[in-house]
């Protein structure tokens, strides 16, 4: 496989053209960590600049709001995806679907199920992905101790969170209990897997002149591998980071889990850009399938901006290749489209 490709770029003419709505959660903010979420405010900012950058007329909005009627645009950018309900990553496509809208990224049937943790590890079992054990809890269901899979200690967490929000760990069916039920009370279905001892491991996919295009792989080393990363580390909340984005360098197990990827990602297809996470044992070596992040967070300091800039491009040519890809595939470019030199 070709490791440096080029990537896409628009047309002067294209961009000024195109009418594209942003929309994110912290776009209208001055780019500042928030409260509750963070460098995700950070990272809304950079996006909002970089399509400024681009030269688009672009329309930015923080709201679903925003698409309750609809807007004179040609193309929505959706990242408004933790809205503060359950499955709300679903409504920004479910709303320009009903406005017959083109927008980035996977249908609101594909964003479900790969937000789903539960449904995609019944995908990958069904491709032969080595899959630890695991248990769904959902909310108005029964909580019984026979459905919980066998470990010395369990990871309980939201069955449709991102960044590690709501993640607990406990140490028996006691703690376990508690915290689903707790998940419940806050309006979550709940999924529960034994905690592996190690390091997560990214694959990150882009599409690029119509086809998949797996970036290198990203192993995210843990000081600790025995300690469970949280959401407040993970979007910088607390002081210090226990981790650190590398590249993989077996190429024997970068092998193991892109194949694994290049299985299941025909699954979601089209999705323009997602990231297939794994989880490295320290004691087996084994590399078990985790779950599937459609539409994954493209700050230039997270995974698939640092896998896009070991095959040389920037984190606004990643940015154009995947707007580009998605653009042409909703049939918006014609023949305006050119390779970047």
């Amino acid at each position: 496989m070709d490791r440096h490709p080029a990537p896409r770029a628009l047309t002067p003419a294209a961009k000024r053209s195109l009418r594209i709505m942003f929309v994110a959660k912290h776009a209208l903010a001055d780019g500042s960590p928030h409260a509750e979420d963070g460098t995700h405010a950070t990272y809304h900012r950079e996006m909002r600049l970089v399509l400024e950058g681009m030269g688009f007329d672009l329309a930015i909005a923080d709201s679903y709001r925003a698409l309750f009627e609809r807007p004179d645009v040609d193309f929505v950018f959706p990242l408004l995806n933790r809205g503060g309900f359950l499955n709300s990553e679903m409504m920004l496509p479910l709303l320009c679907n009903r406005h017959g809208l083109p927008y980035l990224g996977a249908s609101p049937i594909l964003r479900g199920l790969s937000d789903d943790k539960h449904l995609t590890k019944r995908l990958a079992v069904a491709h032969g992905l080595p899959t630890a054990p695991w248990a769904v809890f959902r909310r108005g269901a029964p909580v019984e101790e026979a459905n919980c899979p066998v470990g010395r200690r369990f990871v309980v967490k939201p069955n449709a969170s991102s960044a590690s929000w709501g993640i607990t760990a406990a140490g028996d069916w006691n703690g376990v209990r508690t915290a689903v039920r707790k998940l419940h009370a806050e309006g979550h279905d709940a999924i529960v897997e034994p905690f592996i001892d190690g390091h997560d491991i990214e694959v990150s996919v882009v599409t690029l002149n119509g086809r998949p295009l797996v970036l290198p792989t990203q192993i995210v080393m843990q000081d600790d591998p025995t300690m469970l990363r949280t959401y407040g580390e993970k979007r910088n909340l607390e002081a210090g980071q226990a981790y650190a984005i590398r590249p993989l360098l077996d190429p024997l197990v970068a092998a193991l889990v892109e194949s694994r990827t290049r299985l299941l990602l025909e699954e979601f297809r089209p999705f323009d850009y997602g990231r297939f996470e794994f989880r490295l044992d320290v004691e087996t070596g084994e590399a078990q399938f985790l779950e599937v992040n459609l539409n994954c967070n493209l700050w230039s300091q997270k995974t698939i901006a640092l896998a896009a800039a070991q095959i040389g491009w920037s984190h606004a040519q990643l940015v154009e290749t995947i707007l580009t890809e998605s653009l042409e595939r909703h049939g918006l470019l014609n023949d305006v489209v050119e390779l970047a030199a």
